[in-house]
């Protein structure tokens, strides 16, 4: 007898303005929350101190606390997500809810999930929820998709201007979520982690931070830039509201919003970048690959301070000021000729905001192979991009004790010499 619905939380943790949790409280039947931790993900993570897995876990404790102050539950399973959903359906529940998620895993496991569904007699029913505009939506007048960024912006806005955005309010019906207890919830040790004891970002942040952020994002001295990404990441906030919010603010804010939302749809509609190289060409780029090298950048170790800085403020706090980023990825594609993806594996891993499409997105517009990239022959110049955006080594300061001492490594390669040597690796790569 169908007298429940499941709801099924991934990368939307909140109550609040959650589309597919709206959708589910609203249909007419108690809704029991579920949540997985998939093994068939956290066993590719290799650290077990890993920042996200313990972020992911408090937001989870948080939000129980909140359904059992209204007298419901979550239940939190661990195990590969195909596994534990054939045991929840044995339950037989007349729906499975849940918000959209567009990466390739998640693609094939929500195919064969709404499969097994299907088999059951059982609807499967998921929810655009992450972002403003998906898949399709924002696409050229002849229905290919958009790879040059300013276009697909303006007919983005052009979209929304039609299109208001609506907000769920799945907060007002909490009522409707099934009332028991879930007595078997995983430890964080039990799924094989550790606590971690990075601080992680607030989620609310003053007004002041997004009218500023034009003129003050791309100093990493400062907190100018919002720190929310590991909350969108997560789905802790709701993209709806912040860009609403954000609209009256910045005009640039939402701009970086919208990047999100195009390297989102890069991913959906070209999912070959996950592993290879968006323009087929760059793929034959002979990368020096050097291991040694390697080493140092990762360790922030290169002699050049604003690198060494990011990498240092990456190893330390799982995060890395976007300027930087883009420095830190130019340097190792560039400067050392190491693949791209040596780089954007090495993130994956630190990122405590790591998000695929964002994250594939950067490191191939870093590298020259990717959707509006910058050219190959544009090689930023890391001592020049340190006097433009932190002349008074305020940022320096803070993640390289030594620099200026003796103990500081000198530049493990000649600016000059590394960007003929790149230009020359990748012209004759390119023509061949």
């Amino acid at each position: 007898m169908h007298n429940f619905s499941y709801f099924w939380f991934r990368r939307d943790l909140r109550e609040t303005d959650n589309h597919g949790l709206f959708r589910a409280l609203c249909s007419g039947l108690p809704i029991r929350p579920v949540f997985i931790f998939d093994r068939d993900i956290l066993d590719k993570l290799s650290n077990k101190n890993d920042a996200r897995v313990s972020f992911i876990y408090r937001e989870l404790m948080d939000m129980r606390a909140r359904f059992q102050a209204v007298g419901s539950d979550i239940e939190i399973h661990y195990g590969p997500a195909i596994e534990v959903w054939k045991t929840l359906l044995q339950n037989q529940p007349k729906a499975v809810f849940t918000n959209e998620d567009y990466e390739p895993y998640a693609l094939l496991r929500d195919a064969k999930i709404a499969e097994m569904c299907a088999l059951g007699g059982i609807e499967f029913n998921a929810f655009k929820d992450q972002v403003i505009f998906a898949k399709n939506e924002v696409v050229k007048d002849d229905g290919k998709p958009y790879t040059v960024f300013t276009p697909y912006m303006k007919k983005w806005k052009m979209a929304l201007g039609g299109n208001p955005i609506e907000a769920y309010p799945s907060e007002l019906h909490l009522s409707q979520l099934e009332k028991f207890v879930f007595a078997e919830i995983p430890t964080l040790a039990q799924i094989g982690f550790e606590a971690s004891s990075l601080i992680f970002p607030q989620k609310e942040i003053q007004q002041g931070r997004i009218k500023n952020y034009e003129s003050q994002r791309d100093i990493p001295s400062i907190l100018g830039t919002s720190r929310l990404s590991v909350h969108f990441r997560f789905g802790t906030i709701s993209v709806r509201e912040k860009f609403k919010k954000g609209a009256a603010l910045s005009e640039k804010w939402i701009n970086e919003l919208i990047w999100r939302e195009f390297y989102m749809q890069i991913l959906w509609h070209f999912p070959h970048v996950v592993t290879g190289s968006f323009k087929s060409q760059y793929d034959a780029i002979a990368w020096r690959n050097d291991e040694s090298d390697f080493e140092k950048w990762k360790a922030g170790k290169t002699g050049y301070p604003l690198v060494d800085a990011g990498m240092r403020e990456l190893n330390t706090t799982g995060f890395m000021h976007n300027r930087v980023r883009m420095v830190v990825a130019s340097f190792l594609t560039k400067h050392l000729l190491i693949d791209w993806r040596w780089g954007e594996s090495y993130f994956a891993e630190k990122l405590l905001d790591f998000e695929l499409a964002s994250n594939n997105g950067g490191w191939q517009w870093a590298s020259g192979s990717g959707v509006d990239a910058a050219p190959y022959f544009r090689v930023f110049n890391p001592q020049s991009q340190l006097e433009k955006f932190d002349p008074e080594y305020k940022y320096i300061k803070t993640w390289v004790a030594e620099y200026g001492t003796a103990a500081y490594p000198k530049p493990m390669v000649d600016h000059k010499m590394a960007r003929e040597r790149c230009l020359s690796v990748y012209k004759e790569s390119l023509q061949s």
